[in-house]
């Protein structure tokens, strides 16, 4: 991605790139954007831009949102990602594809 676009929108733009099924980590979507180490920028944009597939991503371990995983594991698993215990054990695209 050309470097001289605004972190938030290149940030954006990886997201919307997200396929259903598809399940990544903040760190892959800030590496994916240009800024690996910005991994918690990846989290306030998802919180303040509506319309984003945010149910997609995930902390590193594949950790679900807190105080949202029952909405979050529903989500995943009607993409046919797996979820046990607010982490997803399985998804058929993406970071947690080889568990």
């Amino acid at each position: 991605m050309a470097s001289s676009q605004p972190l938030d929108d290149r940030i954006i733009d990886v997201i919307r790139l997200l396929e259903p099924g598809e399940v990544v980590s903040y760190g892959d979507i800030a590496s994916d954007a240009g800024a690996p180490r910005a991994s918690r920028h990846v989290g306030r944009v998802l919180a303040q831009t509506a319309g984003l597939c945010w149910w997609r991503v995930v902390n590193s371990q594949g950790r679900l949102v807190p105080g949202n995983e029952r909405e979050h594991a529903r989500l995943l698993r009607d993409e046919g990602v797996k979820v046990f215990n607010g982490c997803v054990t399985f998804s058929p695209k993406g970071r947690f594809s080889l568990r």
